[in-house]
């Protein structure tokens, strides 16, 4: 496991084969990294699924609206869905979409990320500069990598659990 040097910073993702350590970049994103601590904190990202996983390209999650597969989960509209915290402005950086980075998903709209995000399985610079990048995995990525491929999957993998280092 890697060092954590900002436990405030610092996101615990639980996946099936292990914890994924996330450090987030608030001197980047403050805004999107204030949000993926609330709703870490609040449990909302908790059994939510990975409802678009491409091979060599990303894995997204964080539909809390419609992909918690404890609750009401429904492939047909997991990755339509955010919080009902409002919507995100663009907070985007010079920081290169590379494998492991942490992307915030979004529609057409620049300003429309909510809850839901991504992680890089390779280098997608093609997306630089056009989706907010707020953190990046420090260890467990080979657990990233593990995670089961589809759009959506037919038995998708979800976030056991999230936490903020500090609070675990």
């Amino acid at each position: 496991m890697a060092e954590i040097k900002d436990p405030e910073n610092t996101i615990l993702l639980e996946l099936k084969d292990g914890i994924v350590t996330i450090e987030l970049m608030p001197d980047i994103a403050p805004n999107h990294c204030a949000r993926m601590k609330e709703l870490a904190r609040s449990g909302q990202y908790d059994n939510v699924a990975f409802h678009r996983v491409i091979d060599g390209f990303m894995a997204q999650t964080g539909d809390v609206a419609n992909a918690n597969m404890e609750k009401d989960y429904n492939p047909r509209a997991a990755g339509t869905g955010g919080s009902d915290l409002p919507n995100l402005k663009a907070e985007f950086s010079r920081i290169p979409h590379d494998r492991g980075t942490i992307g915030a998903a979004r529609s057409q709209n620049p300003d429309s990320a909510n809850s839901q995000f991504f992680i890089s399985f390779s280098d997608n610079h093609f997306l630089n500069g056009q989706y907010t990048v707020y953190g990046r995995v420090i260890s467990g990525m080979e657990h990233v990598d593990a995670i089961t491929r589809g759009e959506p999957p037919a038995n998708p993998d979800r976030m056991i659990s999230v936490k903020v280092a500090s609070d675990a």
